[in-house]
């Protein structure tokens, strides 16, 4: 039996049971597979600490202190997992209170050493070692206590004056420990992902019937349009109960009376867009390139605005909208299709673009606002919800086709899970209890850890 970990954790109640095979004519029985995600892979700690009476190290002044957190290693190594602010000319400081993962911290393991060093800052980046401490997770979570009191120790001082003592003591105010929900917490507890799909039908990509074209129906490989569709679709769809996908075309003239569409649907349905399955999106594809003329311009922002519709109506996290639009090069209607993304940023709603063939990208990679966030009219998008990425950068210079397809599938769903969660979070929405185990369970192939690395 074959099956993805997406499969599994995607499956009602996290139960997938399936035949075995292998021998012919004999029933082999069934396997069931159950999984549970570890609790604390998303607890989050947050503590504030201060120190005491620290070794002064500046000749004008006290000490600029600050505190370096090590995770140890198996190894015996140690990996910094934080730093605090600097508090300036102080031998008694108090640091603001902070985050961080406990996975970050200790790696799961409660009383795996932890290593925190005080350091004088320096402006020119040589600070000035004030001593060291060793602590653990389990040691911390106790609380402010006699035990979260610590001696900061320099040895290398200590083996120099007899008399020493310490190099002051820093001190445990606060801990406390949350969990935060995960990207799996929705999905088994049923939010839906709602995939639609749109492609770019204008004539900059060659006329379909030449082997020159980004459209080129091949009778012996996909062309880079259903190579970027079937490759994201394919993981994406198994978060979709029904199976039943929107798809749209952009930039074309239609029959019979030639009027230009910037979102006409690839089945010629208006009332019915839905396709079925990935299979049926791409027939529906193939079917519209023999139908319709290509033509122009590049309007990204009418199939934006239709999705968002939809997801206006449903804001309260049972489901969330990923648009996929494939396409070859320049937008058009820029200033609009900006609005359109910063009104879609407060909607359940992540938009995904694939750029195929030669051209330049920099509208899209603007789009994409991992540096600067989208804004329109003075309005700043208030999520990132646009990942954009070139397909020439994932073709395998081997021609592997399925291995051009994962890297692609794994980069452009990378920021799904967390743009899922930002809405969430800043709707205050919750995960509902996952659904209870049912004893037939239907699933189709999944993709998880694509969607989740």
């Amino acid at each position: 039996m074959f099956c993805t970990l997406g499969e599994i954790i995607g499956s009602t109640g996290s139960r997938l049971e399936r035949t075995l095979s292998g021998i012919p004519g004999k029933k082999c029985g069934n396997i069931i597979f159950t999984a549970e995600e570890l609790s604390n892979c998303r607890d989050i700690a947050t503590m504030q600490l201060c120190a005491n009476k620290l070794d002064k190290k500046d000749f004008f002044g006290k000490s600029d202190p600050f505190l370096v957190f090590y995770r140890s290693n198996e190894d015996g190594t140690f990996t910094i997992c934080h730093k605090t602010e600097v508090i300036k000319n102080t031998l008694n400081p108090v640091w603001q209170p902070f985050t961080i993962p406990v996975r970050a911290l200790c790696n799961g393991d409660y009383d795996r050493t932890v290593k925190v060093d005080v350091y004088d800052w320096d402006r020119n980046g040589s600070h000035d070692f004030i001593g060291e401490f060793t602590t653990s997770y389990r040691e911390f979570s106790r609380g402010q206590s006699q035990f979260n009191v610590y001696e900061v120790l320099n040895h290398k001082k200590k083996g120099k004056k007899k008399k020493y003592v310490n190099s002051g003591t820093v001190t445990l105010l606060s801990f406390k420990v949350e969990s935060e929900y995960t990207f799996v917490d929705f999905i088994r507890g049923g939010t839906q992902l709602n995939f639609t799909v749109a492609i770019d039908f204008t004539a900059s990509n060659g006329n379909p019937s030449q082997p020159t074209s980004l459209h080129y129906m091949s009778p012996y490989q996909m062309n880079a349009y259903a190579m970027a569709l079937k490759a994201v679709g394919e993981i994406i769809q198994d978060y979709d109960s029904d199976k039943m996908f929107p798809a749209y075309g952009f930039g074309a003239k239609l029959p019979p009376d030639g009027k230009i569409s910037h979102a006409f649907p690839l089945n010629s349905s208006s009332e019915n867009p839905n396709c079925v399955g990935i299979e049926g999106v791409l027939e529906a594809y193939f079917q519209s390139l023999r139908t319709v003329q290509l033509y122009g311009p590049t309007n990204f922002a009418p199939v934006i605005n239709q999705v968002a519709r939809c997801a206006e109506d449903v804001t309260d996290g049972s489901q969330y909208f990923v648009l996929l639009m494939i396409t070859d090069g320049v937008i058009s209607d820029m200033v609009q299709t900006k609005e359109a993304v910063v009104n879609a940023a407060a909607l359940p709603m992540s938009i995904i673009i694939v750029g195929v063939g030669p051209a330049e990208f920099d509208a899209m990679e603007e789009l994409d606002g991992d540096e600067v966030r989208v804004s329109s009219k003075g309005r700043i998008a208030e999520r990132d919800i646009v990942q954009f990425v070139p397909f020439r950068d994932y073709i395998d210079r081997q021609g592997n086709q399925v291995l051009s397809m994962a890297r692609l599938a794994k980069d452009v769903l990378a920021e799904i899970p967390e743009q899922l969660l930002g809405f969430m979070k800043t709707r205050d929405i919750e995960p509902q209890p996952a659904l209870p185990t049912s004893s037939t369970t239907t699933t189709a192939p999944l993709g998880l850890n694509n969607l989740c690395i």
